[in-house]
């Protein structure tokens, strides 16, 4: 996959507060799509809360980029890429682990 970012705003899914990355993603090079990646305000509250500081906005876009990188590798091909990477408390975590913040 080859991706751009787009840019960022906020966003509400299934009644969820959330900050969506937006992604243009292409698997041939010929033709890409946009993927959105949504960090929950529920995930990222709760790491704050026990961290007793802010996740900054560098941080958040780095848990964006490790969450999509992610779904390219656990998701079947371009089709499933479509739908978007929601990225919860438990996910939040193991990513902000893998980057040294926990």
């Amino acid at each position: 996959y080859q991706y751009f970012y787009q840019g960022r705003r906020p966003a509400r899914r299934d009644g969820q507060e959330a900050t969506e990355y937006v992604f243009d993603v292409s698997a041939d090079r010929k033709s890409s799509f946009p993927v959105s990646v949504l960090i929950l305000e529920e995930a990222a509250g709760a790491w704050e809360r026990r961290s007793g500081r802010r996740l900054l906005l560098n941080e958040r876009y780095a848990v964006a980029k490790m969450a999509l990188s992610q779904a390219f590798d656990e998701r079947t091909g371009p089709p499933a890429m479509r739908e978007d990477v929601l990225v919860r408390p438990a996910d939040l975590d193991g990513i902000l682990e893998s980057l040294g913040l926990d």
